[in-house]
């Protein structure tokens, strides 16, 4: 299992030296977009990554949680995302979306909020390469994990399994020491935050999650 690194309560006055003392122990940055309409937050845009490209040549996944993603994702592709993730509720066509993702050259994810079912998403499952599951209600840092996403996660790999699907399954929200043990052996993947970012050990936390 791998960990993104969720950049949206890092500090932000010294984020390349925060970076740098954590880039060693996280295998993707993890960057969440909000627009202040799709969720009621406002985060940051492709300038601040494409700032942060040069930082490093870690995979970025970019999860945009915006109101129509499509009018966007050739920003971010410029910008130096190899992933971008966009929600499956949001104002779009989403095999137009994907396509579109495909086209800039980066990978397509898909994401569904802890409303969302799996249901929603099957007839998409073949085209994506990443599906992120939220395991709170997207737009803020710092909640708590809910466990209704357990059965998500466990759904997506017997399909994955099932029909040799391609995609990584990522899940974002609440996670900790304690709460990956509910999901770590379905997932490729997990989104951590404030556990990483806020700890007074960083990088013990970000091994701590690795190695669960």
């Amino acid at each position: 299992m791998k960990v993104s690194l969720s950049i949206l309560t890092i500090d932000y006055a010294n984020v390349e030296k925060n970076l740098k003392t954590l880039l060693p122990n996280v295998d993707y940055i993890h960057m969440d977009v909000m627009d202040g309409v799709f969720v009621p937050n406002i985060s940051f845009g492709y300038t601040f990554i494409k700032s942060l490209r040069k930082l490093t040549n870690i995979d970025f996944d970019t999860h945009l949680m915006i109101e129509y993603p499509q009018n966007y994702i050739k920003q971010f592709a410029e910008a130096g995302s190899q992933y971008i993730t966009f929600h499956v509720e949001a104002k779009c066509d989403v095999q137009q979306t994907i396509n579109l993702i495909h086209q800039c050259g980066c990978k397509a994810g898909i994401a569904i909020k802890p409303n969302t079912s799996v249901d929603s998403i099957l007839s998409f499952l073949p085209e994506v390469d990443m599906v992120l599951v939220m395991s709170v209600e997207p737009g803020f840092g710092g909640q708590k994990f809910m466990p209704s996403s357990i059965e998500k996660v466990k759904r997506l790999y017997s399909l994955k399994e099932k029909n040799n699907y391609k995609y990584l399954i990522n899940i974002d929200g609440g996670i900790n020491d304690n709460t990956i043990l509910n999901v770590k052996d379905y997932i490729d993947l997990a989104v951590v935050g404030s556990y990483i970012c806020n700890a007074a050990d960083p990088i013990a936390n970000a091994q701590n999650i690795k190695n669960n």
